[in-house]
């Protein structure tokens, strides 16, 4: 008889079931690995939402992953059993003009495992090979399910060019924000400012090393950030991507100055003061994911002690409690939830 599994599907957020499915069998240069711990991102609850552009509904979630190798495909044998690893999720064809010049995060025809694919909030799954990277040893799976989303951050800050003793601001105190800042800091930046309309989002971003941290519904935002900081800023990290804060983003940089749009912005069209943008020359740029260079920067950045691992991840759920675990996640005064997977 068929080994059953269980595997989160969402339909909604208010309608996230465990479903049982056969086992998966690795396929050539596949690996069945056996989930640990996966997290649940911004663009997860986004998705069960139905507001994601790019995620529809039902999906299969999970592309912040840990797990173990349980097998190897034929072609994947560089990997054993027992390897601890932690999953790349772009799927990316090779084939185009991006891919070619290594910028396969914005492949052609990119999908994401866990959002376009099914993901790996389940017992078991099955990869590509060259999607894993090795867990270093002395990390902990916990500050491994941290290594995917710290690689946004540093893709992103690597976009920005040298931070070296720069003024930064970072738009949104969420996980990804929250990583920006830590990714920021250790590129180089002098001073940072963070902005959140939550007090406790702020006070966190102060404990992991803003310089300040100011309310984004503050009708002076801009004035109060030019004063803490000694003037406009070089670089405006939008890890919001809202109307709002491209707004405040623009408002914020100074001239010549450089605004990362990192945050997945809602469908449609965002008013921008292109006055502002031509009289200024602010380059404007997204940025999208990363690749395995950032991936091999977020591990380093990790193992080093430079994320406070306790400040980021604020929640635990059992793969079980996958729905309150979505709901939990909705919660603005969580950071990042995570869900741990002790096996069928």
């Amino acid at each position: 008889m068929t080994q059953q599994i269980r595997r989160v599907l969402v339909r909604s957020l208010d309608d996230i079931t465990l479903e049982q499915v056969p086992a998966p069998v690795p396929g050539d240069d596949e690996l069945l690995v056996r989930t640990t711990v996966v997290g649940i991102c911004g663009s997860d609850t986004h998705a069960a939402a139905g507001h994601h552009p790019f995620i529809g509904l039902p999906y299969h979630p999970g592309h912040e992953a840990v797990g173990v190798v349980v097998a190897a495909g034929k072609g994947a044998e560089d990997f054993a059993p027992g390897d601890r690893v932690i999953i790349e999720p772009n799927l990316y064809c090779g084939r185009c003009p991006q891919c070619v010049s290594g910028r396969y995060n914005i492949c052609q025809e990119l999908k994401v495992f866990g959002c376009q694919t099914p993901g790996a909030m389940t017992d078991q799954f099955t990869i590509p090979a060259d999607r894993v990277h090795r867990v270093p040893d002395g990390m902990t799976d916990i500050e491994a399910a941290l290594v995917e989303p710290l690689a946004t951050p540093v893709h992103a800050v690597a976009k920005a060019g040298d931070l070296t003793g720069r003024a930064v601001a970072v738009l949104g105190a969420g996980p990804i924000g929250l990583l920006t800042l830590l990714a920021a800091r250790h590129a180089g930046a002098a001073r940072i400012a963070v902005t959140d309309p939550l007090d406790g989002k702020r006070e966190r971003a102060l404990r992991l090393g803003a310089d300040t941290a100011l309310p984004a519904d503050a009708p002076d935002l801009v004035e109060r950030a030019h004063a803490a900081l000694g003037g406009p800023v070089d670089v405006v990290f939008d890890c919001v991507a809202r109307e709002q804060s491209m707004a405040q983003a623009t408002g914020l940089v100074g001239k010549g100055g450089h605004v990362v749009v990192v945050g997945v912005g809602a469908a449609g069209t965002t008013p921008i003061r292109l006055d502002l943008v031509q009289d200024r020359e602010i380059r404007i740029e997204g940025t999208l994911m990363y690749t395995g260079e950032d991936y091999r920067t977020a591990m380093s950045l990790i193992a080093s002690g430079a994320v406070d691992t306790a400040e980021i991840v604020t929640a635990t759920y059992p793969l079980e409690d996958a729905a309150e675990a979505f709901a939990a996640s909705v919660d603005p005064e969580q950071v990042k939830v995570l869900v741990t997977v002790a096996g069928p």
